[in-house]
């Protein structure tokens, strides 16, 4: 069994920090949630999660409670797990202060605390191969979370799992989870209350209140990943629920969406099997044609689309994975798609009609992801030249992250010269040619004398002969371009007339903008 300090470590700093210790501990036996306005029924050795604990008094009353009854710990969320009452409180009941960092999901810490007390030795839960059984125990993690029984449902109102505890229950919910379905009857009312209309347009917990027929009341949360609702929980609770305990509730959601997501990239055996193949085939090397023939590609040219969704810090996996599941789900024939680091690369016939390059284009454009995918696109290839489709791919993929390309879906055909450019920035400049001529001279004075003659002597080149062309790229008036271009010349000794001179300076002009973002 572990200590409170143990379990913090195991647990993981990124989620707990203890802001009290007793100098003498008890081993952790259980977690508890503290329920709101009550004292919790505690055994000796439990930690006690204040889930609904929002103010100082409450959190004084609660630490006391704990203490009294022999917890072992009492876990709160700043500004109030700080508080120096509440310290003090912890101090005189002789019971440990735990603060659980902000942005972490409650059901999260159930999950791995108990994770930990079972003694499984890992600081996450072990992903590698998520089964159903891993949705049941979230569910039950939620359900203590929220304090009422849990079911999750996937976007078709089918029960993939439901909490084990049944303390509040009605036939709805019976029904429910005996036909792994809500009943039609059932649905409708909760259709036509509007409950289904507000989980596709939010990301908050909606409250249904009881019904006529008996129905309980329900806490409702949509599950949702990259802009894509993945499915619903829905908890039979006894009637209105605090903002902090919905909160909770709400909270668990992407955690959930995270899990459902990774079971189903499991459970899809076929997916898996594809994916590997498809891999041979991106990198071609042995046993790339046995892939081939495996996933039946047909011989016909097909490009290569490396994706990539921008997420923040902790939901890229997840957002990966919702957009396979949306790629995979049915734009005309199902394309082969597999994940190389954090890329997803899809495969698709270079052809018009259902299942081609189009289509999928069609689908990418129009997609209302959050935040939305960037997309390259190599050139059209034979099976056995689909590594360089690939290549093409991730170099226009380095110029969409980089800002060079400001579209969202970029196709190496439409964009070949800016990779011409891309890569004789990064030899020009390997060569080191920026130190070469007069440019070095006109670099410093524009520093040092806040001029402008190197971006002057860009658009001259840029349009030779056209002033005006040229002032007007420049946003100035042509009299003052030419008085710039005049200085310029007085300046540095350069023959502007040899065709020779000016393309030498144009490429190191070109490769010194394209380096700075490079």
């Amino acid at each position: 069994m572990l200590d409170i300090r143990a379990l913090v470590e195991r647990v993981g700093p990124a989620l707990l920090r203890v802001v009290d210790l007793p100098e003498s501990t008890d081993c952790v036996a259980d977690v508890v949630i503290a329920e709101p306005g009550g004292a919790p029924a505690v055994a000796g050795g439990d930690l006690v999660l204040g889930v609904a604990v929002g103010d100082r008094g409450a959190a004084v009353e609660l630490v006391g409670g704990c203490g009294a009854q022999g917890a072992a710990a009492v876990l709160l969320k700043p500004p109030i797990s700080t508080d120096d009452a509440v310290v003090e409180a912890a101090r005189r009941s002789g019971v440990a202060l735990v603060e659980v960092l902000p942005g972490t999901a409650w059901a999260q810490l159930v999950w791995l605390i108990r994770a930990a007390l079972a003694g499984t030795g890992t600081q996450e839960p072990d992903t590698r191969s998520p089964g159903l059984g891993d949705l049941f125990r979230l569910a039950d993690a939620v359900a203590d979370v929220v304090d009422a029984p849990v079911t999750i449902e996937d976007a078709h109102s089918q029960v993939l799992a439901y909490s084990a505890r049944q303390d509040l229950t009605d036939p709805a919910r019976v029904s429910t989870i005996m036909g792994r379905k809500q009943p039609d009857d059932v649905l409708a009312k909760f259709r036509a209350r509007g409950t289904f209309r507000q989980l596709s347009r939010g990301g908050s917990a909606v409250f249904v209140p009881a019904q006529q027929d008996g129905t309980l009341p329900r806490l409702v949360v949509p599950i949702r990943m990259g802009g894509e609702l993945l499915g619903s929980m829905w908890a039979v609770v006894p009637g209105e629920v605090s903002e902090e305990r919905s909160t909770a509730f709400a909270d668990t959601a992407p955690l959930v969406a995270l899990q459902l997501l990774r079971w189903r990239a499991v459970a899809d055996a076929e997916r898996q099997r594809s994916a590997g193949q498809v891999r041979l085939l991106l990198e071609g090397g042995e046993g790339w044609r046995t892939a081939a023939n495996e996933l039946a590609v047909p011989d016909e040219p097909y490009r290569v689309a490396a994706i990539e969704v921008p997420s923040p810090e902790g939901t890229a996996e997840g957002h990966r994975l919702a957009m396979w599941e949306w790629i995979t789900r049915g734009i005309g024939r199902r394309p082969l798609v597999t994940e190389i680091g954090t890329v997803l690369y899809a495969l698709v016939p270079d052809r018009a009609g259902s299942g081609g390059w189009p289509s999928l284009r069609e689908a990418l454009v129009s997609h209302d992801a959050t935040p939305p995918p960037l997309v390259a696109v190599g050139t059209a290839v034979a099976v056995a030249d689909l590594p360089r489709s690939r290549a093409e791919a991730d170099e226009l993929l380095s110029l969409l992250r980089t800002g060079h390309l400001s579209r969202r879906v970029a196709v190496h055909e439409d964009h070949w010269h800016q990779l011409v450019l891309n890569r004789m920035a990064g030899a020009a400049t390997d060569a080191g040619i920026s130190s070469l001529g007069p440019l070095p001279t006109l670099r410093e004075h524009d520093r040092t004398q806040g001029t402008d003659y190197l971006s002057t002597l860009h658009s001259w080149l840029r349009h030779p002969g056209d002033p005006r062309q040229a002032a007007r790229e420049l946003r100035v008036h042509p009299n003052t371009f030419r008085y710039r271009m005049k200085r310029l010349t007085q300046l540095v000794n350069v023959d502007l007339d040899d065709p020779d001179v000016r393309s030498a300076l144009l490429v190191q002009l070109l490769a010194a903008r394209w380096a700075q973002h490079g």
